[in-house]
């Protein structure tokens, strides 16, 4: 492998982030302001790897939050006086003493990306600076092993999906540049973030001076060894999922890699973590599993959750072999043309053989340890959903809600969510319809078929009448005893609450 230039650890230290936060704050720097200076179009181009168009719009410019956005976002060096003048509170030594840049000559060399990331949760709308590695483009050459990411896709995927809702002690595992540690402290009396890397724990704690946040307990350590004993209301874990060979001469990212053999790793969480959760806590992850030739991938993840749990797992997509593969070796860097992509991918492919892999599935993992009183009825819900969706978090937590309402039964009085609408499709010159639709239209985004007889309780369904008075009368009208039509109806109905369709009238 190449070697990388301009590393230094990070240093956290309290009185010189809160330095620099004022600094970047004088500057602007923020996500709007920074887009705006150099166009729409091109911080688009720079999410794709492209710096060429911000560099052509900031050809010009030698103001503070320029300077700052050569030096930080696109990770180019700087004149030092140009540097100084953009940090008057924390000077350029503070920036290197903090690990994040080094000084030649009369130039000031980023040693790491400072990126605004912007979010939106229950509290409003705000915004963190993150800082971590410098990315390939800025190296100009493949990443390091220990390489700490930024926020990218798969940390804004968990961060949606997280329940929103307030918790006295949660747990980050795998926390890595620390987003998620940050994100679940605004809901979290305590939080405590966990990483292998002292290189991410790192970047995480001085992530947490420079936003101004306090109550997260940064250690050093593998999976669950640094909260032995120790219990949470809420576990989130974006864990180094990915499959990787275990071949001599494959790289290995600690980011992505957990150094065990296929989906092992997710496996060892979801059998471990129940002992860390406390009644009614909720565990969420971002997860891979292999289908192999004797099982399919959601049906092996159901192996792998006790009996006492609660759980839900979502399936979003799922890749061949070869598909897979190429994805993760793209990912470090290496593309076909260059030599060592072949080999990589018979290194992959060999051991995906090996197991009888089929398939590889990805998707989001949602436990919960039952409360003492939750009843014998435990939520099982292993589906694949390829549908757009939005707002998971509450999407997740309305589910798990909808689930504890129907433990005593399906409730006394219904009415229909305020994003659903029906569809009805008729063939030419036909009365009836031939198709009848449920359409969400938040959340999971589902469509969900129903007969006249489904269909026609749901249009009922406005708070005022009970549901044993809406089955009597679809009863009465259909000409079908009641007790055939809610032996029918009953299933149904439970599914439709479950699914957000219907809601308890309150």
């Amino acid at each position: 492998m190449t070697a990388v230039p301009d590393r230094a650890q990070p240093l956290p230290d309290a009185p010189l982030a809160q330095a620099l936060a004022a600094d970047l704050d004088a500057a602007d720097f923020r996500s709007e302001p920074l887009r705006r200076l150099w166009g729409e179009e091109a911080d688009d181009a720079l999410g794709r790897g492209l710096r060429v168009p911000i560099l052509r719009a900031l050809a010009s410019r030698s103001d503070t939050l320029a300077t700052l956005g050569r030096l930080w976002v696109l990770g180019m060096a700087q004149p030092l006086v140009a540097v100084e003048a953009a940090l008057p509170r924390v000077g350029v030594a503070g920036a290197v003493a903090l690990g994040l840049a080094r000084v030649d000559g009369e130039s000031v060399h980023p040693t790491a990306l400072i990126r605004p990331q912007s979010f939106v949760d229950a509290d409003g709308v705000g915004e963190w600076w993150i800082a971590s590695d410098l990315d390939e483009v800025a190296l100009g050459t493949s990443l390091p092993a220990d390489h700490v990411l930024g926020v990218g896709g798969a940390s804004r995927t968990l961060a949606e999906l997280v329940v929103p809702a307030p918790v006295e002690r949660a747990l980050d595992l795998g926390t890595g540049c620390g987003i998620q540690a940050l994100l679940v402290s605004r809901h979290a009396g305590r939080v405590v973030a966990t990483d292998i890397s002292a290189r991410a724990l790192g970047y995480a704690e001085l992530n947490a001076q420079l936003n101004g946040v306090h109550n997260i307990d940064f250690r050093l350590g593998s999976l669950f060894e640094p909260v032995a004993g120790e219990s949470f209301d809420l576990v989130v874990s974006n864990p180094p999922f990915v499959i990787t060979p275990r071949a001599t001469g494959v790289p290995e990212y600690e980011y992505r890699d957990g150094g065990l053999v296929g989906d092992a790793l997710v496996e060892e969480f979801l059998r471990r973590v129940p002992a860390h959760l406390a009644p009614g806590g909720i565990a969420q992850l971002l997860g891979n599993w292999e289908s192999r030739a004797d099982g399919r991938g959601l049906d092996r993840v159901r192996s792998w959750v006790g009996d006492d749990l609660d759980a839900w797992v979502i399936q979003r997509e799922e890749l061949s072999p070869l598909g897979y593969a190429e994805l993760w070796i793209r990912d470090g860097g290496t593309l076909p043309r260059d030599a060592e992509f072949t080999r990589l991918l018979r290194a992959w492919l060999d051991d995906f053989a090996e197991r009888g892999v089929t398939a590889v599935g990805f998707g989001y993992i949602l436990l919960r340890r039952a409360l003492p009183d939750a009843g014998e009825r435990r939520l099982r819900r292993f589906e694949s959903i390829a549908q757009p969706v939005s707002d998971l978090g509450r999407a997740l937590g309305a589910g798990l809600a909808a689930h504890d309402s129907l433990t005593e039964g399906i409730p006394d009085r219904l009415v229909v969510a305020p994003d659903v609408t029906e569809a009805r499709r008729l063939m030419p010159g036909e009365d009836d319809p031939s198709v009848i639709e449920l359409r969400q239209g938040g959340g999971f985004a589902r469509t969900i078929g129903v007969d006249s007889a489904l269909a026609g309780f749901v249009g009922a369904c406005d708070g005022e009448l009970t549901v044993a008075q809406i089955v009597a009368a679809l009863a009465d009208l259909f000409e079908v005893p009641l007790a055939e039509l809610w032996a029918d109806l009953e299933p149904r109905i439970r599914r439709l609450v479950l699914d957000g369709i219907l809601l308890p009238a309150e």
